[in-house]
């Protein structure tokens, strides 16, 4: 019986894995669309372009920021602009893979975890990474630092990750 039980979990982690990865991709086209639609919108009623919430204010991606932390740990310097290009999304795949894999076990113990589709769990990731973790370990402002809209900008690309994470892991469950 405990083999078995093994097996569950690692199949679980498995498959929430490769949802977490296909879910930060999804979350990467969500939030690309999202901004050219801002631009469009804005361009089409003739108002001046906004700032993003990183432009002209020194600040970097979160994921841009440990990359860099990691390059400082690891390799002893600080990352060019065109190995940052490579670093940057894999910081936020693995991110993602990881958190999925997470949920992928999660998925296995109860069927709570599934609630909404993933929505739930990507409202968690969304609640205790950007909002919390993130201005903890001073990889961004604090929340307060943030118009409303991009904190819902942010937690809508979050449901678009655990939707995709829920949907990519359910097919992959069930195929192992």
């Amino acid at each position: 019986m405990r083999k078995h039980c093994d097996h569950r979990f690692l199949k679980g982690a498995i498959a929430g894995m490769v949802g977490g990865f296909v879910g930060s991709w999804a979350m990467n086209k969500f939030q690309s669309g999202v901004s050219t639609a801002a631009k469009a919108w804005e361009k089409s009623a003739h108002r001046p372009e906004l700032k993003s919430e990183s432009q002209g204010s020194g600040d970097s991606a979160a994921t841009t920021v440990l990359a860099q932390r990691i390059s400082l740990s690891v390799l002893r310097r600080t990352l060019t602009h065109d190995e940052l290009k490579v670093a940057e999304p894999l910081v936020h795949y693995a991110f993602g893979t990881l958190a999925g894999g997470f949920y992928g076990l999660l998925a296995e113990l109860t069927p709570l975890a599934r609630k909404g589709a993933g929505c739930a769990y990507g409202t968690a990731v969304w609640l205790g990474g950007d909002e919390i973790a993130v201005p903890m370990l001073e990889l961004s402002k604090g929340p307060d630092q943030y118009p409303l809209s991009s904190h819902a900008e942010a937690l809508a690309s979050h449901w678009a990750y655990g939707l995709t994470l829920e949907g990519v892991r359910r097919g992959v469950r069930a195929m192992l």
